[in-house]
């Protein structure tokens, strides 16, 4: 865990390497109108897409080819209504993209969520999908089929192949009064599109004013009851595997493609949705930076530093990487952030937990993040950047000790902020603080490492006055000991620092002297 202290402005990027950056020129769009509250609801549309609709549009486009066409349904729209978040993984699970507002009213005004007004609060909202025709319902699940449609797309070999489908669609949706939702270029006679582009988010310090690629996020687009979703690739590239005639609404779900999740936008779903607005089906390239919008930039920052970390960690191999379904959770108005491990099955007192984390303690301790990071005096990409390493670095030493330990060391930290009003670490002399010395020691230090890793070796190092002294490690590092020897040794049965000082001189007898001479400077 890590009490925020203010970072200074940094000058030196040695360590920051260039994105790679496509020549062609972006299509940027305007994010000021990024709204992260309610969805606002206007009124119903007809769907294009229903299979009533759509056969109206056939015998409308091709009047004697349609008595010929049968049309079946393709798909179904849906709504579930989940009790807990395992039916909501399970959903997720089985291939869904789900929603939590219906797909056939016209938006007034867009956010990141929207709650039934009928369902209470605290309760998961109805979630909108679009299953396969004969999709096996799961039992247990509470669901209402709302409608049958026709997707041209998932007809497979049984659609007519002389057909115009995108003629088709462009009838329906005049056929249904939609025709302002269809794109200029459509409007004009042009094909459908497929949507590609970009998502890029900028660290001013660090890589010459380049923006860098949003890594593995989700990239969703829908137009009423149709889909399509794909993952960004390193460089933040997107390519959609549908092609569409209108406007579409894109989202971003920051589920990424290596496993782990980043919410929370106080909707009770594990992970946060940004809501782009609806742009044109040719695809769309978002430049992220902390002027632009901050929740977005937090979103983006912290899914680019986590999958850095994680691809780190697998390559070097120096260092355990965390559990694969890792959830982070970001919290601007909290100034501390920790490391709970809660989803991984780490048990705690629920009212430490509570006074720790205020008013988002009931969210916290329904959806059981691992990582809660509070941002409140984060206010550009490095600090956000401490603040997270700091943290995934306590995630990889989770790996390494269990759920024992880490109950011992979360618990020495919500205790000492509890009593000592905010002073996160107590003064080491309570009990269980060798837990938190081992653990904050390889947090700051391995923290520290990275950070100076990207932003220069001339930047300061953080935790150097506090009592468990991170700088022994930093010592060591720079005298052969380095991150792979420290982490290998860090058991379940290094639980002080003088267990730590014996397991390293155990295990590398050669740095013997240099060990015992980093550990006996500073001792309390």
């Amino acid at each position: 865990m890590k009490t925020l202290l203010k970072l200074f402005p940094l000058c030196l990027l040695a360590g920051c390497a260039h994105a790679h950056w496509d020549p062609d020129p972006p299509r940027p769009v305007d994010l000021s109108g990024v709204g992260h509250g309610m969805i606002v609801l206007g009124e119903r549309l007809q769907d294009p897409y229903s299979l009533e609709n759509m056969t109206l549009a056939v015998r409308s486009v091709y009047p004697e080819k349609a008595s010929r066409m049968d049309l079946r349904p393709t798909d179904i729209y849906v709504r579930f209504l989940p009790d807990d978040d395992k039916q909501f993984e399970h959903l997720e699970s089985l291939g869904l993209d789900l929603l939590d507002h219906p797909l056939d009213y016209r938006i007034l005004q867009e956010g990141d969520y929207y709650h039934d007004p009928e369902i209470p609060d605290g309760r998961i909202t109805w979630q909108y999908a679009v299953v396969p025709a004969g999709f096996s319902f799961p039992t247990g699940i509470r669901m209402e089929i709302l409608d049958e449609c026709y997707i041209a797309e998932h007809a497979g070999p049984t659609r007519s192949a002389d057909v115009d489908w995108s003629a088709v669609e462009r009838e329906s949706f005049r056929l249904t009064g939609n025709a302002d939702l269809l794109s200029p270029a459509t409007r004009s006679g042009e094909a459908a599109q497929v949507p590609t582009g970009r998502i890029t988010v900028l660290d001013e310090n660090c890589g010459g004013g380049v923006p860098a690629g949003v890594s593995g996020v989700k990239v969703c687009v829908n137009s009423f009851v149709k889909f399509a979703t794909a993952y960004t690739d390193d460089n933040g590239y997107y390519e959609l595997p549908k092609s569409f005639s209108e406007e579409v609404r894109y989202r971003l779900l920051f589920r990424n493609r290596r496993g782990f999740s980043i919410g929370v936008n106080l909707l009770l779903v594990p992970a946060s949705v940004s809501t782009l607005g609806r742009h044109d089906p040719t695809g769309i390239d978002v430049v992220v930076d902390k002027d632009t919008d901050w929740k977005l930039f937090t979103r983006c920052a912290v899914n680019n530093i986590a999958a850095g970390y994680f691809d780190r960690c697998r390559e070097e191999g120096d260092v355990s990487a965390p559990p694969a379904d890792l959830r982070i959770w970001i919290f601007r108005n909290l100034g501390s952030s920790s490391t709970l491990m809660l989803q991984q099955g780490v048990l705690l007192d629920s009212g430490k937990v509570g006074e720790f984390l205020g008013e988002y303690a009931s969210l916290v301790q329904m959806f059981l993040p691992d990582i809660t990071l509070g941002l409140k005096h984060c206010h550009n990409y490095a600090e956000i950047y401490s603040e997270t390493v700091h943290e995934l670095s306590h995630a990889s030493h989770y790996v390494q000790v269990g759920n024992a330990f880490w109950s011992r060391f979360i618990r020495f930290i919500l205790k000492s902020y509890v009593t000592s009003l905010g002073i996160t670490y107590g003064t080491g002399l309570e009990e269980d603080a060798g837990y938190c010395e081992v653990g904050e020691m390889w947090g700051y230090y391995f923290g520290n490492l990275l950070f100076r890793e990207r932003y220069g070796s001339g930047t300061p190092a953080e935790g150097l006055s506090l009592w468990f002294y991170p700088q022994i490690l930093m010592y060591l590092d720079e005298r052969g000991v380095d991150a792979a020897k420290i982490f290998s040794i860090l058991g379940p049965d290094v639980t002080d620092k003088d267990a730590f000082q014996e397991a390293l001189t155990d295990r590398y007898p050669e740095h013997f002297s240099v060990i015992n001479q980093a550990f006996d400077r500073y001792r309390l």
